[in-house]
């Protein structure tokens, strides 16, 4: 699988901004909801989900802004602590990662930072763009983008213009309602078009 999404990668390079299928990876410890927005920008509706032994795969159109009508392939990976070893096999050579988040559940805050700074510090995904979706925002004590922000020590992943560094972004949401999903996929697009833009003119520097 990983060869194949190589040469995808290859071909995506290839094709002029906002052509072709994007292939995005939705992580996130269990619980996060991350299986439920899946479904809910697929399907447009809420469906009743069961714990993801393995990964789930489908393919969303974006609805809104610059991100309409493009294709994105997206695997939900399961969340279960036997099964984050894994994530490393479907993040190489992704174009984002989208990186669910219980807002509610401090408790796991320091766990999911964990899973998150091992995940984007890993040489294979090395200034892949990030977004956080801060799902359950409908539900009392759900934190604040700002305040995540800091929770999950964001600021360490660097700047996205900087060599190694990444784009990220925090967008509050709701799976179940569907608020927020389909603005945080325009601003992840957003964030894939600048970073071909950004290695575009770091190979015409180096030439």
């Amino acid at each position: 699988m990983g060869a194949n999404m190589g040469k995808n990668a290859s071909l995506l390079d290839a094709l002029p901004s906002g052509q072709g299928t994007l292939h995005v990876v939705m992580l996130g410890l269990d619980s996060a909801g991350k299986t439920t927005a899946l479904y809910r920008l697929k399907f447009d509706q809420y469906l009743n989900t069961v714990p993801t032994i393995g990964f789930n795969c489908e393919k969303v159109k974006g609805m809104i802004g610059k991100a309409k009508g493009i294709n994105f392939l997206v695997w939900d990976v399961g969340g279960q602590e036997k099964l984050r070893p894994l994530w490393k096999s479907y993040t190489r050579c992704t174009d984002g990662i989208v990186f669910v988040l219980d807002s509610v559940d401090v408790e796991r805050m320091e766990e999911a930072k964990m899973e998150l700074i091992r995940t984007v510090k890993s040489p294979e995904n090395s200034g892949v763009p990030i977004l956080v979706l801060a799902n359950k925002q409908d539900l009392p004590g759900a934190r604040e983008p700002r305040e995540l922000e800091k929770l999950l020590g964001l600021v360490e992943l660097g700047q996205g213009g900087a060599p190694g560094g990444h784009l990220w972004h925090v967008q509050p949401a709701c799976a179940i309602t569907g608020d927020g999903l389909h603005e945080g996929l325009e601003v992840l697009y957003e964030m894939i078009l600048k970073r071909r833009k950004l290695a575009k003119e770091r190979k015409k520097k180096c030439r």
